[in-house]
């Protein structure tokens, strides 16, 4: 029989499978068996929520979020720019002041639709 690199892959693959499955059935069998009311109740920080689910939200929460997104993303670029700025030469430097120009752009219409704006 000619040893494979793989076999060691394949028997961490059936320990896994086993494990998970052992992990289940105890799961099933010793877990409780009546339904906890309490349990299926919406719980935020020990206080018990005011409303239903169904009810709206500001639409602020949203925009935030999604702004907050779109410029942390902007900080994965520029530390991949910053690992590769001596390669990239006058190019790189070119293109982030490209980028951050663009960003700016984006940052100051937010401020001018007070996007941020939490009062209005």
């Amino acid at each position: 029989m000619i040893y494979s690199p793989y076999y060691n892959v394949l028997v961490v693959f059936i320990a896994l499978i086993g494990i998970i499955t052992l992990i289940s059935l105890l799961a099933i069998f010793l877990g409780p068996k009546k339904e906890n009311q309490a349990k299926k109740e919406a719980y935020e920080c020990g206080i018990p929520s005011p409303h239903t689910a169904q009810q709206k939200l500001s639409v602020k929460f949203y925009l935030v979020a999604i702004l907050f997104i779109l410029f942390d993303i902007e900080v994965i670029f520029l530390y991949l720019w910053a690992l590769n700025f001596q390669e990239l030469g006058w190019f790189g430097i070119i293109e982030i002041f490209l980028f951050l120009g663009i960003l700016l752009v984006g940052y100051l219409y937010i401020l001018q639709t007070k996007a941020l704006d939490w009062e209005s």
